[in-house]
């Protein structure tokens, strides 16, 4: 834990004083994204930009459910697409499918889900001639 600032001490002193002894002992050496450009260097300032940090390290979505669920969908396709294997291609639709019938059993709060279960078979089948062609 960081010491209280002593009184009397000129806070810019003692801010600076930490500094280089933190950077004596190495505290910044090897720190994550080192060498790296800051990804948000050139977006336009949002003011919300550390909540919205925070929701995406934490796994919360700033979607209503019904609408996450929905995203999460077209994700589940994407990635159909992209398989390899039907093995793959099965599982990704056997989870999506879980939590599409989870939802419409009990629907989530917000706006209408508008999505149903995929039908594995015509997935598949759409994923066999593309893989064909």
């Amino acid at each position: 834990m960081t010491e209280r600032k002593p009184p009397g001490v000129d806070v810019e002193s003692w801010v600076d004083r930490q500094i280089r002894e933190a950077a004596d002992r190495g505290d910044f050496e090897n720190l994550p994204g080192w060498g790296k450009p800051l990804a948000s260097l050139d977006a336009p300032y949002d003011e919300m930009w550390w909540i919205k940090q925070k929701m995406h390290r934490e796994g919360f979505s700033a979607l209503p459910p019904a609408l996450a669920l929905r995203k999460e969908a077209e994700d589940a396709l994407e990635t159909v697409r992209a398989a390899r294997t039907e093995r793959q291609v099965r599982a990704v639709l056997t989870e999506i499918n879980e939590k599409i019938r989870a939802a419409l059993r009990m629907p989530p709060p917000g706006p209408p889900l508008g999505i149903t279960e995929f039908d594995v078979e015509d997935v598949l089948r759409t994923w066999r001639e593309t893989r064909t062609s």
